[in-house]
């Protein structure tokens, strides 16, 4: 049964859209939204109708922040009814739109879009609803097939369509003018020899040693860096081996190609073994989820301007190599721990985390015996960091039993929580501050596009038309810029106040921390760590712990028996106490 007009919460749905002088701006489409549902069911309605947006999200998927959000508060029975401008704005999808309505309908809610008119609660407004969501799929994957030819078209002249510029290579750019005299500019990639060298001795490298992980180990020990300054990790590595751009356009790789199905957009002829492959339509980045690499038969390919820097087959080569050692790529091992409680707040006095390893043993208690080591002295096989592990049994019981010392001094477990405390709520004042300045710019910013609105008729065909239509895009823009910055700082002032409400619940908790500790699980321990340690550092003779807020910039220390060093078996070592 559905809920009366004059009861029903009413949302507005909208997706992000560049101002194009037909009305359809964002702003335009939220009012136009309140309008409808001020003439249908009362100014008093209208203003309170909840308003839900996504920029920048395609209609070809559901998976929109706000839109889900929206639908949780559907659930929960927060809306009844949800009015959008045009159906395209939901979605474009036909089995996504049937979807959406039958889960409207098993919570008692139903949807209005104000310029197709549907009434859903009609046999007519359901056939044309169906009509509608079939013509909003086919637009959807014609303007697909218009991309992909698009890209066809360009995989034929081999440019650099941008992105990041690929180790090796540069950006380099060619203006030219078109037949009605406008100045365009195309890219292409120039090599850079002393890039391309590191780039051959990576593929050599790996060629020879066969893992990405002792690749890793050789490149670090060698000193050699990315562009950012950074050391090489497995993953960096491997986007940069199975990328097509450095292998040379030759007979192997064309018949590679065709044998994965690619048929690619240059003759054979042009597979001349001495320009590079451009490969395009490699991957799909879907705002707010992963880049998803696509199947090679996907891939848009032709003979680039650039030049290659490794024979096919030896790129042939090393696809086949990673795809042998696929199953042993880099992942949360058997051999590590979900135990320890130091995971992500221990590190090496190096500056590197130390992660936990089982060792094969047990404790007294029966416990898995582990270790805590440092993971560049791992990945450089002790080359660049020599720093001794250390028993992670023993360090978790020192750290609980430091933190049960504080919680029993009770004026100093206030001070220090009371000053974290304020270390939050100042930030936190500051943000708002910030947050309500940017809120008056925008209304203010929305004023101003208001006001072209309202003059844009007055100027129709008119050579103003043009200035106030730019002046519109602009001020749509600099609202788009505004609020993603209060998106941001919202974001943060909700984590502020989840932590600074956490500071309340730990405050509550530690006062009976030393009779609740050894009751907690491992879970409701390490976040209960979390939230008031804010870093250990193991120097291989003492542990420092730093809570936040603290004002010793040494930390707390901790002295512990030898620690285990991973080389000789020292037992089980007891605690003996912390200072």
């Amino acid at each position: 049964m559905r809920t009366p007009p004059e009861q029903q919460a009413f949302a507005i749905y909208s997706r992000k859209s560049k101002f194009t002088g037909k009305g359809e701006s964002i702003e335009n489409q939220i009012e136009m939204c309140r309008q409808y549902i001020s003439r249908s069911f009362g100014q008093e309605q209208a203003d309170s109708a909840l308003v839900y947006e996504d920029e920048g999200f395609s209609g070809g998927s559901t998976k929109r922040p706000n839109f889900q959000r929206m639908m949780k508060d559907v659930h929960s029975g927060k809306i009844q009814t949800i009015v959008c401008y045009r159906l395209d704005r939901l979605t474009r999808n036909t089995k996504d739109c049937f979807e959406f309505v039958e889960e409207l309908e098993h919570y008692g809610a139903t949807f209005v879009s104000i310029k197709e008119n549907f009434d859903l609660t009609t046999p007519t407004g359901r056939l044309m609803f169906t009509f509608v969501a079939a013509l909003a799929q086919m637009e959807r994957e014609t303007i697909a097939d218009r991309i992909r030819d698009n890209l066809q078209e360009l995989a034929k002249t081999g440019r650099w369509l941008g992105g990041n510029t690929p180790l090796g290579y540069q950006s380099e750019g060619t203006e030219y003018c078109k037949v009605d005299g406008k100045k365009r500019k195309t890219f292409h990639l120039k090599l850079i020899p002393e890039e391309a060298q590191l780039v051959q001795m990576i593929f050599a490298k790996f060629l020879e040693v066969k893992s990405l992980t002792k690749l890793e180990t050789y490149l670090l020990n060698q000193d050699y860096k990315t562009r950012q300054g950074k050391p090489f990790s497995r993953f960096a590595i491997r986007e940069l081996i199975m990328n097509p751009v450095y292998a040379k356009a030759d007979g192997a790789m064309y018949q590679y190609l065709m044998e994965n199905g690619v048929c690619p957009f240059s003759d054979q002829n042009a597979f001349d073994g001495t320009h590079g492959i451009m490969a395009y339509n490699r991957t799909e980045q879907t705002k707010g989820s992963t880049t998803r690499k696509k199947p090679m038969e996907e891939w848009v390919v032709s003979v680039g301007e650039h030049e290659g820097i490794v024979s096919g087959e030896d790129w042939i080569t090393v696809q086949g190599l990673l795809a042998e050692n696929r199953s042993k790529s880099y992942r949360w091992r058997a051999g590590q721990t979900n135990e320890a409680l130091l995971s992500g707040l221990l590190h090496c006095s190096c500056g590197y985390c130390m992660r936990p390893k089982v060792t094969g043993r047990t404790t007294a208690d029966g416990d898995r015996q582990f270790r805590y080591l440092c993971e560049l002295k791992e990945k450089s096989r002790r080359h660049k960091c020599n720093n001794k592990d250390i028993n992670g049994n023993h360090l978790d019981r020192a750290v609980c039993f430091e933190i049960k010392k504080l919680a029993e001094d009770k004026s100093e477990l206030a001070r220090r929580l009371t000053a974290g405390k304020k270390v939050f709520v100042d930030e936190s004042d500051q943000l708002t501050t910030d947050l309500e300045r940017l809120r008056k710019a925008q209304r203010e910013n929305q004023k101003e596009i208001n006001a072209l609105v309202n003059s844009l008729a007055k100027m129709a065909g008119t050579p103003g038309e043009q200035s106030i239509l730019d002046g519109i895009n602009e001020r749509s823009e600099r609202n788009q810029s505004i609020q993603e910055n209060i998106r941001e700082l919202e974001q943060i002032l909700q984590e502020q106040d989840l932590r600074s409400q956490s500071f309340d619940l730990l405050r509550d908790m530690l006062r009976s921390f030393a009779d609740t500790m050894d009751d907690m699980t491992v879970e409701q321990k390490r976040l209960a760590l979390r939230v008031i340690v804010k870093d250990i550092v193991w120097d291989g003779e003492k542990v420092h712990i730093y809570l936040f807020s603290d004002d010793d910039p040494s930390g707390d220390d901790i002295d512990l028996p030898p620690p285990d060093d991973g080389q000789d078996d020292p037992g089980v070592p007891t605690c003996e106490g912390s200072k």
